[in-house]
């Protein structure tokens, strides 16, 4: 097919590309083709793209309200005016003490932008459970699937980079819940001593009754490593230098060391069962690397989404479902450098068809919604978090996010943070904000105490890293705690919003 004919089949099938950008080659189509397979959720898709322009919107007016509200800075009515204007675009009211010092110094821009970047994000949590009641009742992939399967717990460990941040509701369609943990780290290197304890404690769990169903059922552990099939050298894992080799074997590295960590304490047979998932960040196609019988899995064996996409866009769903599955037969049939030992489990291999399938909608929204692959391929995130992950917002590129108890043992992951907001903010003379986040249990006493103590360490030692930035007024933290076991949600801690740019 020449160009001018495959142009004309992409603007048919609302996927024409940004200019410049590859073509997603998942939707290379013939002239009287659509873009359109036939196992996508186009009522899921509908819900998701609401839910990320009902959250990017109120991240994208923060900018232009600032600016408008900086215009006048020196007007005598100017915090009255301000407040106005801040209530009416963003929903709140900006901190009197930096505005009724703007007459004095300037009005602090930095400060101010740092803190409306808080609270959007504050009233994207409170809002969760109105944004995404849309679409958490539409996907396959929920715990009731993945106890069908045979897992109690999915814990997954993504790369840190805002790029995945939503990979659970987005990349995978997978609805996030209290037994799925989420645990991002800097080119997906979690640290094992620490999944060792989580898992010890989820074992606990289950031999105790503590987790329903949960009886004949495993943990199973995922890294998710990430790759840019458009800008291999230059957008791929930071913590890698962009080397998806690297990426990929040193996932595998820690999922291996994790088992056997286990193995050894406690007994051979207790490991977890490990996957191994790719994200191609440009077009959000996954690569499902699959286990064989012993549980092993070969980072060379795997099953591309992009190829199942291509491969299945004409056919029926009975059919695709079927392509699928020979494409898992045929990648556990492999020699060479891809063989395994024997097929997998029944339940993983149903959990591996079911992401295969639930990721073709994923495809077919960034061709839909994206224009077939993302205009930014690269980092656009908002802010860093650091500490634990609040799974109440899902959306890329919103934040960077680093798994932590200290800074010293979150160092490189901090420090790959920082490096991508000196592109983003700092070089444009912006602040990075830092958000510090810990859960507690109301259950505990004295356990609200301990997190707000532990986040103010954090902040402490955070600032003591980056006094750099910090005395350039470059770097804003921000407190924040929740309760496991009750209704509080990422509360700020109010001495902390006072301290914001000062």
């Amino acid at each position: 097919m020449n160009t001018r004919k495959r142009l004309a089949a992409m603007r048919r099938a609302g996927a024409f590309p940004q200019a410049g950008s590859p073509l997603n080659p998942a939707c290379v189509i013939g002239p009287d083709q659509r873009c359109e397979h036939p196992l996508v959720d186009q009522a899921l898709n509908q819900h998701l793209s609401a839910y990320e322009q009902q959250v990017r919107g109120r991240f994208a007016v923060i900018v232009g309200t600032l600016k408008t509200i900086s215009a006048f800075q020196h007007e005598l009515d100017f915090v009255s005016r301000a407040q106005a204007i801040a209530l009416d675009k963003l929903g709140y009211q900006l901190p009197a003490d930096l505005l009724g010092e703007a007459w004095v110094s300037g009005l602090n821009l930095r400060a101010l932008y740092s803190y409306c970047i808080f609270c959007s994000f504050k009233e994207c949590i409170e809002n969760a459970d109105a944004d995404q009641a849309p679409w958490r009742g539409r996907m396959a992939l929920d715990m009731a699937f993945l106890r069908a399967c045979g897992y109690h717990t999915l814990d997954i460990s993504p790369c840190a980079d805002g790029r995945l941040q939503g990979l659970l509701p987005f990349v995978l369609r997978l609805v996030p819940d209290e037994a799925v943990y989420v645990k991002a780290y800097a080119g997906a290197m979690f640290d094992v001593e620490m999944d060792v304890a989580d898992w010890a404690h989820r074992e606990l769990e289950r031999l105790t009754g503590g987790i329903p169903g949960g009886e004949d059922c495993n943990y199973l552990k995922v890294a998710v490593y990430h790759f840019s099939s458009s800008n291999v050298q230059q957008q791929g894992c930071a913590a890698h230098g962009s080397n998806d080799h690297k990426a990929v074997e040193s996932a595998l590295v820690r999922l291996n060391e994790l088992r056997v960590a286990i193995e050894n304490t406690y007994g051979r047979g207790a490991a977890p069962e490990i996957l191994l998932i790719g994200v191609d960040t440009d077009i959000d196609a996954i690569r499902v690397h699959l286990p064989d019988a012993e549980g092993d899995v070969n980072p060379y064996r795997y099953v591309d989404s992009g190829e199942v996409y291509h491969k299945t866009l004409s056919m029926t769903p009975d059919a695709a479902r079927q392509q699928i599955a020979e494409m898992i037969a045929e990648a556990e049939r492999s020699e060479g450098w891809a063989q395994g030992n024997g097929r997998m489990s029944d339940g993983m291999r149903r959990l591996v068809q079911q992401l295969l399938e639930s990721n073709l909608s994923q495809i077919e929204y960034v061709v839909q919604y994206h224009a077939g692959r993302y205009s930014v391929i690269g980092h656009n995130e908002r802010f860093i978090c650091v500490g634990e992950a609040m799974s109440e917002l899902q959306l890329r590129n919103k934040f960077y996010f680093a798994h932590l108890d200290t800074v010293e043992e979150g160092a490189t992951d901090i420090d790959v943070g920082i490096k991508i907001f000196t592109g983003l903010n700092i070089k444009h003379g912006l602040a990075v904000p830092v958000l510090i986040h810990f859960h507690y249990s109301s259950r505990v006493p004295g356990s609200r105490e301990r997190a707000i103590h532990r986040c103010r360490r954090i902040k402490a030692a955070i600032r003591g890293r980056y006094a750099h930035l910090c005395t350039q007024g470059l770097l804003d933290c921000q407190i924040a705690v929740s309760d496991r076991a009750g209704s509080e949600r990422c509360t700020f801690i109010e001495d902390e919003i006072q301290d914001a740019g000062h």
